[in-house]
């Protein structure tokens, strides 16, 4: 079964991993941005060996995101950095093709396991199944 796992963070998380720390997200220094990026290389490496693996992209910070909506008169509105500094959002996902929940459960634990500066904040790693059938019509 296919199955999504993201990981979380927001703006504020962003600048601290670019040197720029506040109150709820310590700055990040280069030991530890080396022991993050290790620590999920090591994960990806073995998820691409074992085949697990369909892709992985983390994704450029919220303050890139344009949100594109249509309101009542039919006319395009777009809102560009939408979220507030604070406001946690998808920061990378996982695309896995795992034998059991389990199993999948057992990487996104080791995800949640990845080091970050005492004091960030915390957010769960989300596993979402891929509904490859569609809705029943039923």
């Amino acid at each position: 079964m296919k199955y999504l796992v993201m990981v979380q963070g927001s703006q504020a998380d962003y600048e601290a991993m670019a040197g720029r720390g506040s109150a709820g997200s310590p700055a990040w220094d280069r030991a530890g941005m080396q022991a993050m990026f290790d620590h999920m290389n090591a994960i990806n490496e073995e998820l691409t060996a074992s085949g697990e693996m369909l892709d992985a992209q983390g994704l450029a910070a919220p303050s890139t995101t344009r949100f594109v909506t249509v309101d009542d008169t039919g006319n395009t509105v777009v809102t560009d950095d939408p979220y507030a500094a604070a406001e946690g959002v998808v920061a990378g996902y996982w695309l896995l093709e795992c034998a059991s929940l389990e199993r999948v459960t057992e990487i996104a634990a080791r995800v949640a396991r990845c080091p970050v500066p005492e004091g960030s904040p915390a957010y769960p790693v989300v596993v979402r199944p891929v509904d490859e059938v569609g809705p029943s019509l039923d």
